[in-house]
């Protein structure tokens, strides 16, 4: 097809999967080898932190539905540890070398360790990102422990703690920004998240750090902070966010780095020289991509959805000619399950500048939140209110102007925007959900080559 016989797609997880299966539809019939670290068959990580924390199904029973037979071999429980660009092999830690035609990186990420290694080693002390993870967290939760202490409070800390106290559990999180969530939702909703997780009794400390976690006969025993507080805790779950994939591509000459790989809107990496690659393609949470509803920033997204779409639009374009590629343009979506309420996101919350309550009400906690940058609809945010997101992701994807017009009967008057407060990544101790990478293009910088006056001024 188009002289690709060979594919090998490194990462064997949803967008793994997922690309796999779309080859195969799209009637991909030569060799196809999927790579994964990890020793299990693909599954499903969203229940991690949700079902399985909650003792409602096993950690070993999250596997994903397999939507077609792909009839690839699987290589699972090695790792690739480099690419040959110029003989177009990957290498793997056994030795073994894979050739291909076409490449489809798609390592995802890995929990953030906690940085003192000799603490993090006490018994006790663990994070959540594979089903082995959860299933020793679950079991530590069975035992009833006296606290636990969760250790930043973006979506995964924040739903470990709903589950915990759902639990009837004693639960502390710390995080060093001014709230929960802000790194993915701002501070407005952050605000209302902090609330939530007091009302339903989180002893949350925010704007402090964890400095040092103490153990005794190596199990851990308790924890000192920023401010000079302890605490005794005998689990800590360590949510400090997630690193991408990349270094085994560190001597591969693509443009990969702590970010992630950087790729065009149709799944191609590009080099460490910003060139286009035709034969290397990304997707999932180790892709940074640009989107043009949001000023070619290059994204980074720990998204279910975006796995998904990501990784058929990838597969589509590594066995389609250039006339017949397309974009991965899907508006990012996600969803949380935490203290009792669904809260749903469509849109990139994080590129805005203002938000607005547009629907519901806060205090009741059943709401919309939609967020604008420089007078445009960028995101909207639900909380028991998703209904109403299918018609803001259009109000998103038409560039709506912000804030919106009227479309709520349960509004009295016009809605009041407020800064969205959406802080730095470096004041934040667990990681944003979604990393805007680029330039952010306030000037727009045209290259003039040497002409004639009269067209050189007519082109500006």
């Amino acid at each position: 097809m188009n002289g690709v016989d060979r594919i090998v797609v490194v990462g064997a997880s949803l967008a793994g999967l997922r690309a796999a299966e779309t080859l195969r539809e799209e009637g991909f019939a030569g060799s196809l080898t999927l790579v994964g670290e990890e020793p299990h068959a693909p599954y499903d990580r969203p229940p991690l932190s949700k079902q399985v924390l909650l003792g409602k199904v096993r950690a070993q029973d999250v596997g994903l539905p397999v939507r077609r037979e792909v009839d690839a071999r699987w290589k699972l429980g090695v790792r690739a540890v480099g690419v040959d660009p110029i003989d177009k092999r990957v290498i793997l830690a056994d030795g073994e070398e894979l050739p291909f035609d076409r490449l489809l990186i798609a390592t995802g990420t890995r929990a953030r360790p906690w940085p003192n290694p000799d603490e993090g080693r006490l018994d006790g002390v663990l994070t959540l990102r594979t089903n082995d993870d959860a299933a020793r967290l679950a079991s530590l939760l069975d035992a009833g422990p006296h606290r636990v202490l969760v250790i930043g409070a973006g979506f995964i800390g924040s739903e470990i703690a709903s589950a915990c106290r759902e639990r009837g559990l004693h639960v502390t999180v710390a995080e060093r920004g001014p709230a929960p969530l802000v790194g993915a939702l701002g501070g407005a909703l952050g605000t209302f998240a902090a609330k939530l997780q007091r009302a339903h009794g989180v002893d949350l400390r925010c704007g402090v750090t964890v400095t040092a976690l103490k153990g005794v006969d190596g199990r851990l025993t308790g924890a000192e902070f920023s401010d000079g507080s302890r605490i005794d805790a005998d689990v800590a779950v360590v949510a400090l966010g997630a690193l991408r994939n990349t270094e085994w591509l560190s001597e591969s000459g693509l443009a990969a780095g702590p970010r992630g790989l950087a790729c065009d809107a149709g799944c191609r990496a590009f080099d460490m020289y910003g060139i286009v690659t035709d034969d290397v393609f990304v997707a999932g949470d180790v892709a940074r991509f640009p989107h043009p509803l949001f000023e070619y920033q290059l994204l980074s997204l720990e998204h279910w959805g975006n796995a998904v779409a990501q990784a058929e639009v990838a597969a589509h374009n590594m066995i389609s000619p250039g006339p017949l590629r397309r974009p991965h343009l899907t508006v990012p979506a996600f969803w949380s399950s935490q203290f009792g309420l669904n809260i749903k996101s469509v849109g990139v919350p994080t590129f805005s500048d203002q938000v607005v309550i547009a629907q519901g009400s806060v205090r009741e906690g059943r709401f919309v939140a939609v967020y604008g940058y420089r007078g445009r609809i960028t995101a909207a945010v639900s909380v028991n209110r998703a209904k109403w997101l299918e018609h803001y992701e259009y109000l998103i994807e038409s560039a709506a102007p912000f804030p919106p017009g009227p479309g709520a009967a349960d509004r009295p008057g016009p809605p009041v925007p407020v800064p969205s407060d959406v802080p730095s990544p470096r004041l934040l101790s667990h990681g944003p959900t979604v990393a805007l990478t680029g330039h952010l293009p306030d000037r727009h910088l045209t290259l003039v080559h040497p002409e004639p006056p009269t067209i050189a001024a007519h082109r500006r």
